[in-house]
């Protein structure tokens, strides 16, 4: 019984050898070294080995990277960007005098009064959101895919915007805007305007937005929930302790748009709800094989961007890993939910 024991603790751990030394270690060998053989001719012995077994991931064949989609992700994003200005500038036109129609009432300016600096606090927030962001996207491995899918979401968002401003114009949140002169059809300075916005990125901090109508909905708060939730998606699970960091700025940005009176409060629930189910839809349709095809039974297929939607995914088979590496480097790291390996680099 003791033999049977000792030969069971033996053939538990495998050494890998040539093919020639296992043979002849059968034909007499094992019995002077205290080796035994097994019967498919590998060899075992009190001497044993840690064999470590390589996992092979994702081929990279799975995740193309497909630069031409992304650089045409980038131009619907710029359009739409240059569309959203040009329809702020229309809409300018349009937003009656505060005088003749004031602010609508608003539950949360019953509530709070309006702090000054408040929409300040909102845009550095949103621009440590965007820098940060950049940076991880920077980092990525399979960058091209996941910055076609942040340019195609935020260039759609702001196309709703351009309509949803521009079919119902609401008057001015509060009685401290003051709104830059109407230029009544001069196309010259109206063009001179959107470029003057442009170049200032639309973010009031700059000097550059000093128009009005722009309300419905909220392009901060797209800004701000949109990087987060690319943040979080595109990070290790692990780093907790970085989305709570970010969603504390987002939450505290969005909170500080109300707080300065700058929008009104459908403005943040609507720009809150279409970006979470703009993010969430696309990624859902994205990491389900099923739902590249369009089926009768695949009700997400008929919305109008389906087809845009297979062709900067049609490639793509399942899950981008969330993997990182540092450019112009030999080594790379790829982050698991579990533990990290290192891998080479492409």
């Amino acid at each position: 019984m003791k033999k049977t024991a000792q030969r069971s603790r033996e053939e538990i751990t495998v050494e890998p050898r040539m093919e020639t030394q296992a043979n002849g270690h059968a034909n007499g060998h094992a019995a002077d070294n205290g080796i035994k053989t097994l019967r498919n001719g590998l060899v075992n012995g009190f001497h044993k080995e840690v064999v470590r077994i390589q996992i092979p991931g994702p081929p990279s064949a799975s995740f193309p990277t497909e630069w031409g989609k992304t650089a045409m992700a980038l131009l619907y994003a710029i359009c739409c960007f240059v569309l959203t200005t040009v329809m702020i500038s229309v809409v300018h036109e349009r937003v009656p005098p505060k005088e003749v129609s004031p602010p609508l009432p608003d539950k949360f300016f019953d509530f709070f009064d309006r702090v000054e600096w408040a929409f300040n606090i909102c845009e550095i927030n949103g621009m440590i959101l965007v820098i940060l962001w950049i940076l991880q996207w920077s980092l990525l491995k399979h960058k091209s895919i996941v910055g076609r899918r942040f340019l195609f979401i935020v260039g759609t968002l702001y196309l709703y915007r351009c309509i949803t401003m521009y079919i119902t114009t609401l008057p001015v949140p509060g009685m401290h805007f003051k709104c830059s002169a109407k230029l009544h059809g001069e196309w010259q300075s109206q063009m001179w305007r959107v470029m003057k916005m442009l170049a200032g990125g639309g973010l009031s901090i700059t000097g550059s937005h000093h128009m009005c109508g722009d309300y419905l909905y909220s392009g901060h708060t797209v800004m701000l929930t949109l990087t987060y939730l690319f943040i979080k998606e595109y990070s290790p699970r692990r780093f907790w302790y970085y989305h709570l960091g970010c969603g504390t700025l987002c939450v505290i940005g969005v909170f500080c748009i109300l707080l300065a009176h700058d929008h009104y409060t459908i403005d943040v629930v609507i720009a809150y709800f279409i970006t979470t189910r703009l993010f969430w839809w696309y990624h859902t349709m994205a990491n389900q094989s099923e739902l590249k095809s369009a089926s009768q039974s695949n009700f997400l297929s008929r919305v109008w961007w389906y087809w845009v939607f297979l062709y900067l995914e049609r490639n793509v088979q399942g899950v981008v890993p969330r993997s990182y590496h540092i450019p112009f480097s030999w080594r790379s790291i790829q982050w698991g939910t579990v533990k990290y390996t290192r891998i080479d680099s492409d």
